[in-house]
This record gives C-alpha cells, sequence and structure tokens, in this order.
C-alpha cells in the first residue's frame, strides 16, 4: 500500500495560501480518481482506494504543518508501510511557482513539515514531490509569504498546477519515481502540455 500525504494546513483561513499546494494537489487527485477523503483519524483526513493499479492511503495531516510527521507516523505503523512506499506531497520555497519536481531521500531544505515528518519516521529515504510555490524578496518575509494566499495570476494557474501533479503522480504510481523523474522533472505547468 502506498501513503499519500498532501501537507497544508486545516481551516478555512489556510485554504488558498501558498503552504496548501499539497492540499490541493491531493484534494485533484482524490477527485480525479473518485476517492473521497472524509474520513477522520490518524490525525488527518484521509481516504482509501485504488490509482494505476495500487493500492494507496491519501491523506490530509489536520495537526498544522509542522506536526505533520505525527499523523504520517500514525498511518505508517498501523498500516505497516514500506518507507518507500512513503510518499509525500508539499511546496517549495526554491522552485520557481509551477514547477513540478520529485525526488527520494535527501534533506527537508527548512520546510517544517518535513522535518517533523524526519523527526518522526526517523529517516529522509520516502519520496517527495516537490510544487514550485516562489520566493519571497527578502528571507525575513518567508513564513508570511508562505502562509499568504496565491497573487491573482498565480491563483488562475492553480487548477493547472494541481492537474498536472495529480497526473504526475498517477504516473509515478504506474511507472515508479525513476522514470516520473525523467519525464516531469524539470518541467513547468508552462511546457506540461506541449512535453509531457
Amino acid at each position: 500500500m502506498k501513503l499519500i500525504a498532501g501537507l497544508g494546513n486545516p481551516g478555512a483561513r489556510y485554504q488558498l495560501t501558498r503552504h496548501n499546494i499539497g492540499f490541493l494537489v491531493l484534494d485533484r487527485l482524490a477527485e480525479t480518481n473518485h476517492i473521497p477523503v472524509g474520513q477522520m483519524g490518524f490525525e488527518a483526513r484521509f481516504g482509501k482506494g485504488m490509482i494505476a493499479g495500487q493500492s494507496v492511503l491519501l491523506a490530509k495531516p489536520q495537526t498544522f504543518m509542522n506536526l505533520s510527521g505525527t499523523s504520517v507516523r500514525k498511518f505508517f505503523e498501523y498500516y505497516r508501510i514500506n518507507i518507500e512506499d512513503v510518499i509525500v506531497v508539499h511546496d517549495d520555497l526554491d522552485l520557481p511557482f509551477g514547477t513540478i519536481r520529485f525526488k527520494t531521500g535527501g534533506g527537508h531544505g527548512g520546510h517544517k513539515g518535513l522535518i517533523s515528518i524526519i523527526d518522526h519516521l526517523g529517516t529522509t529515504d520516502f519520496s517527495r514531490v516537490r510544487l514550485g510555490i516562489g520566493k519571497p524578496d527578502h528571507k525575513g518575509m518567508v513564513d508570511s509569504y508562505v502562509l499568504s494566499p496565491f497573487s491573482p495570476d498565480e491563483m488562475i494557474a492553480v487548477p493547472r498546477l494541481t492537474s498536472a501533479a495529480a497526473t504526475a503522480l498517477t504516473d509515478m504510481l504506474s511507472l515508479g519515481i525513476q522514470a516520473a523523474m525523467g519525464i516531469y522533472n524539470g518541467k513547468t505547468i508552462n511546457n506540461f502540455n506541449e512535453e509531457v
């Protein structure tokens, strides 16, 4: 079984903020594959289903971003999921807005949700789907930037980004992460339709 955890903050206040792109992609993936993500448990909203022939758990931790690992670990232990079957979908300040990039292992880049997951799982050897949100002009603005809504121009592009990411995730489940990296890494939503 695969665990796909989309990261974000619960509540209407944060719904369309940059930090919640993981939630938005998970919602799109769930909608596309007719998997309701309405069950409550493991400190998350979650649902079970099949995608590309794979049994999946789709989870949106409700602990707030900085404590995401609490929920992820509960799923990991209860369902006895292998670490290579954990996939975390999250925002990334180091990538331009609209970029989709797959990665296995590595550091956390200062992302507090990833820090929490690494702390609770005791390893970095899980897969990540990194979604570029760009970065603010000054480092001191990071917290306010990630918790602020998308700009009007970005908001127009968000549905394309979530759809592209859901498609990329489906291909990852079907083809494996190495193949998905070869197809999608380096692409943005601006050249997604033409080149993928």
